[in-house]
């Protein structure tokens, strides 16, 4: 495949993309014992759920999701 080809293909894309449709999704997580969407939050809360890191904890025959 050719850098024209690329290229077409990327325009090609790009406009298809523009015609998708769909619902916005909205995210809950806990803050102070209550689990709210996120959007709700205040601005400071909001950036600090942006830098979160998730990482998963296994043990034995199940796996936790943590935050």
């Amino acid at each position: 495949m050719g850098r024209g080809e690329i290229l077409a293909k990327i325009e090609e894309l790009e406009k298809q993309l523009e015609e998708v449709k769909g619902s916005e999704c909205e995210v809950y997580s806990r803050i102070v014992g209550y689990f709210r969407p996120v959007k709700q939050w205040n601005n400071g809360k909001q950036e600090e759920y942006k830098d979160r890191e998730e990482f998963r904890l296994s043990y034995t025959d199940s796996t936790v999701k943590a935050c």
